[in-house]
């Protein structure tokens, strides 16, 4: 077995056993490319770290911050963080709604085509801020091509909502978008004042026409999961 399939199946053992090791949601977590932040699944982790390498090399970031949508969870359960690879720690984690037309809860779709109300998987790239008609905003270039380089054409930017906060969480109702990422109204700002302009935000899912098209993800977890039976 390949090193990196060996390590990789060895850690999503440890996950399934529970046998992950205590820590907060923040620094105390021992974040590393062997352990992924707390709540976020192995896979995102490998595929996030494996499309942040991609992206430097390709000169997209020189940022060592990392930014990771992990939609493999419900909209019920934070699953966006911001990541500092440097110090190993976690900087930011919240709740974030998927489009209407991904799913309810869980989200299932995803679509680069403009109009599908859906949203996006892959590598992006953060750009500019502006304020627009839902406040604070930031744009989002997507870097891969017929899975998300169509964000900028699609409005697909990140913003806060109303709708996505612990409360509505709680109540199992998270509010969803027309295509975009959209956190707590009462975060929006500390969010987008972290990955502004030039970081790398990476949207996980399993979707098997995604891992299968996209140059951003690591081989070797990919044939993993699409030589799996599950």
């Amino acid at each position: 077995m390949p090193r990196f399939l060996s390590r990789f199946a060895t850690l999503t053992a440890l996950a399934a056993a529970g046998c992950a090791p205590e820590g907060g949601p923040n620094g105390p977590w021992p974040v590393s490319a062997d352990m992924p932040p707390l709540g976020m699944s192995t896979e995102a982790w490998m595929h996030a770290l494996a499309a942040h390498q991609r992206a430097s090399l390709d000169g997209h970031t020189s940022s060592r911050l990392l930014a990771v949508i992990d939609y493999s969870l419900p909209s019920t359960e934070p699953r966006i963080w911001v990541v500092d690879l440097d110090g190993g720690s976690v900087l930011y984690r919240d709740y974030v709604a998927h489009a209407a037309r991904s799913g309810g809860t869980w989200a299932t779709a995803f679509s680069n085509r403009d109009g599908s109300n859906q949203s996006s998987l892959g590598t992006f790239v953060t750009a500019n801020s502006y304020v627009g008609v839902r406040g604070k905003s930031l744009r989002l270039r997507g870097l891969e091509q017929g899975i998300n380089d169509r964000a900028l054409a699609r409005g697909i930017v990140i913003h806060g909502t109303p709708t996505v906060n612990a409360f509505r969480a709680a109540q199992g109702r998270l509010g969803r978008t027309n295509g975009c990422p959209a956190v707590s109204m009462e975060s929006v700002r500390e969010l987008i004042g972290l990955i502004e302009d030039g970081v790398i935000l990476f949207s996980w899912y399993p979707d098997r026409s995604f891992l299968t098209r996209s140059g951003f993800v690591d081989p070797g977890a990919a044939l993993l999961r699409l030589t799996s039976s599950d």
